[in-house]
């Protein structure tokens, strides 16, 4: 059964990877709008953070279920920086656009969730 597991753990981490891909990229490229006061979420923004709410919590229950060792707090800091970027890219989503400083913001906590992933052993 552990094959098994493997594999759907293997699955999810991909879709996780996407969803912080999608949360960053949009962020990426709004840069140059950033510059020009013009930055605002995008849907795609919006939609890899929830990917990676929902991938990140089947993750946590799959490693459980496997009987691998979670570190809940990494995982709760991890869950509140993405509670925060996902409030403020919900809260945001409609506006022609967003504020450079929580623009900024969802950049800075997007890259330190993905430092706290892979640095924090």
């Amino acid at each position: 059964m552990s094959g098994l597991m493997d594999v759907l753990i293997h699955v999810f981490v991909a879709l996780h990877i996407i969803g912080i891909a999608s949360l960053l990229g949009g962020f990426l490229t709004q840069m140059k709008a950033m510059s020009d006061g013009a930055a605002r979420f995008s849907p795609a923004m919006l939609h890899g953070a929830l990917t990676m709410l929902v991938t990140g919590a089947i993750l946590v229950g799959l490693n459980q279920a496997d009987d691998q060792t979670v570190n809940n707090i990494k995982i709760g800091v991890k869950l509140a920086l993405l509670v925060v970027i996902l409030g403020l890219v919900y809260v945001k989503r409609d506006e022609e656009k967003v504020e450079n400083s929580l623009f900024g913001l969802v950049g800075g906590l997007t890259t330190a969730n993905i430092f706290i992933a892979v640095l924090w052993t």
